[in-house]
């Protein structure tokens, strides 16, 4: 993957700091064209004397390179990407295997997911030539030491001087096969409303445990929320999202730079009170009143506990019951409007896990709506519904909340054509059918 490079004045002002105990700059990209962004990143202690006025200065501001015609990325390089990324995932998918074991339920929830992904693989197929072979995205830009410290940017093609509004993803996948790549059909879809998307990636169990996957997506938003701007990203209009664990992932991380920014002040990494809206889609955020519903699903007792680090653990990672202690009253103040979605038909996470969150947060004095989709399951908000093309009342929602102060951009939503279908609908009826989720 190339990336256009930044001047060395330009790489100066790169910070991306993090209170979690990890700080990494992306600093100096090698002008060299022929070398992978991965091997251009170098990093160096982390200054956060000035670094609010920095930001707000920096806002809009964009390297020269980024508007130079970007040369066509080699076939070879691509396709060893996409085979390095494949390893990746399979390497994780044994690990796990090994750990699980047999269990009956576990193992019909995989073959089910098996036979639904072959059923959309018409769509998914279309979507991975545009993640693997468009110029418009970034893929595994690090933001972290980890190996799975990677995020992948969606660019929209109308490049002008003008900052385009950020939307960070957090993707789902049960805390265990959640991988960035599964955003690339919301990043593109957005980035063809003038929206700039960023998919985090983070350790999945068993590489990681929760408190693992939270530092992560902690580093991820502070990484974007301080070097966006040199993509072309408005600083002053930037979205978080999750979905499913993801949901719960970033609900976590909103709530940690959140306790971190209201005793910190202006020398926090992120200022969460700068963020224009959380949307959250189908969380859950209530662990304790969900681990044995997991377990019917086939996340086994052991295997989530596992996940969460222990049962004395539950309370600390659920953003529902942590909202409730009254020593972190000052960071709930600074949280930003929060939006929540669900599908009254979710099988995996059952809606009422937003409706007691909406209305917790509404009586510690956070600003929640939550919006119900009657009849809409697990996967039917984000990948049946998109891949179905036409009109999108999720789609449309979010775009409209992102645009909602930019008449010209409101405009060109209305007169936008209906998105194209990716999946016939007998495909798309089948898989929903048997979706394991």
């Amino acid at each position: 993957m190339e990336s256009s490079p930044v001047t060395k004045s330009d790489s100066e002002h790169l910070r991306s700091s993090s209170s979690l105990g990890i700080g990494r700059d992306l600093v100096d990209f090698d002008d060299r064209q022929d070398k992978p962004l991965l091997d251009r990143v170098v990093s160096e202690p982390v200054a956060t004397g000035n670094f609010n006025h920095q930001r707000r200065r920096r806002v809009g501001a964009r390297p020269a390179a980024l508007d130079r015609p970007r040369r066509q990325q080699s076939l070879s390089r691509d396709i060893g990407h996409a085979a390095k990324e494949t390893y990746l995932i399979t390497g994780l998918s044994f690990k796990l295997l090994r750990y699980l074991g047999v269990g009956y339920r576990w193992i019909t929830r995989l073959l089910g997911l098996g036979f639904y992904a072959l059923l959309l693989m018409p769509g998914f197929l279309q979507v991975a030539y545009h993640y693997f072979f468009s110029s418009h995205v970034r893929r595994s830009i690090v933001y972290g030491d980890q190996p799975r410290n990677r995020l992948d940017l969606y660019l929209p093609a109308n490049s002008t001087d003008e900052p385009k509004p950020v939307v960070i993803f957090v993707t789902g996948g049960a805390w265990i096969i959640g991988y960035k790549a599964w955003g690339s059909l919301l990043g593109l879809q957005l980035a063809e409303r003038d929206i700039i998307v960023a998919c985090i990636d983070y350790r999945n169990f068993p590489q990681g445990t929760i408190s693992d996957m939270v530092k992560d997506v902690c580093q991820g938003i502070s990484f974007v929320y301080n070097n966006i701007a040199y993509y072309g990203g408005d600083t002053d209009r930037i979205y978080l999202m999750g979905q499913s664990a993801g949901a719960h992932i970033a609900g976590c991380a909103l709530l940690e730079l959140a306790i971190q920014e209201s005793v910190k002040g202006e020398n926090a990494s992120v200022k969460v009170s700068d963020l224009k809206a959380y949307f959250s889609l189908s969380g859950g955020y209530n662990l304790p009143n969900l681990v044995d519903h997991f377990h019917k699903r086939g996340l086994y007792r052991s295997i989530f506990l596992s996940v969460m680090e222990g049962e004395e653990s539950l309370k600390q990672y659920s953003p529902e019951v942590r909202i409730l202690d009254p020593s972190i009253k000052n960071a709930i103040s600074l949280l930003p409007p929060i939006i929540l979605y669900h599908g009254t038909a979710d099988l995996s996470v059952p809606s009422d896990a937003s409706q007691t969150f909406c209305n917790t947060l509404q009586k510690v004095g956070a600003q929640a709506e939550l919006i119900l989709y009657e009849g809409k399951t697990h996967t039917d908000l984000f990948l049946q519904d998109p891949l179905r093309g036409g009109k999108d009342e999720l789609f449309d929602h979010i775009v409209s909340v992102i645009h909602a102060d930019d008449r010209e951009a409101l405009a060109k939503d209305a007169a936008a054509p209906p998105r194209r279908r990716l999946v016939p609908e007998f495909l798309l009826k089948l898989a929903r059918r048997i979706s394991p989720f």
